[in-house]
């Protein structure tokens, strides 16, 4: 239970970070690049919230999900759902397609899996010193 708690503060968190870059950071860096790094980080501590179990495969799926909304974007999915007067699922969906976005998926995904690695060894370390 502590641990979900710790997933949801985090969460929160980089969940406001991300909101504020939305708002109001309109730059050429920052905003499309380290948010959307940023953005499957946040994905990552919501699902770890909600599962019991530790998921080596989550960073994984979470690269899918966000390719998968990417993909939807060069869909122009906002346009097809008649979303495209509403700035806020402008926002949360997206609105236009780039495979650089994709790229920054990507780079957060592997720090993921990175952290995830690094924290799994550190964890078997320490227990198997006691």
């Amino acid at each position: 239970m502590k641990k979900r708690i710790l997933f949801f503060i985090v969460f929160l968190l980089l969940l406001t970070v991300e909101v504020m870059i939305a708002l109001f950071v309109h730059d050429r860096f920052v905003r499309p690049y380290i948010g959307d790094v940023l953005v499957v980080v946040v994905l990552y501590f919501l699902v770890r919230t909600l599962l019991l179990e530790r998921c080596r495969w989550l960073p994984l799926f979470i690269f899918i999900f966000a390719v998968g909304v990417e993909f939807l974007q060069y869909l122009n999915l906002v346009e097809l759902m008649g979303l495209s007067g509403n700035r806020f699922m402008r926002i949360l969906l997206g609105s236009v397609f780039d495979f650089k976005d994709i790229v920054c998926y990507g780079v957060g995904c592997a720090g993921l899996q990175a952290g995830q690695w690094f924290f799994q060894k550190k964890c078997l370390h320490r227990h198997s010193v006691l």
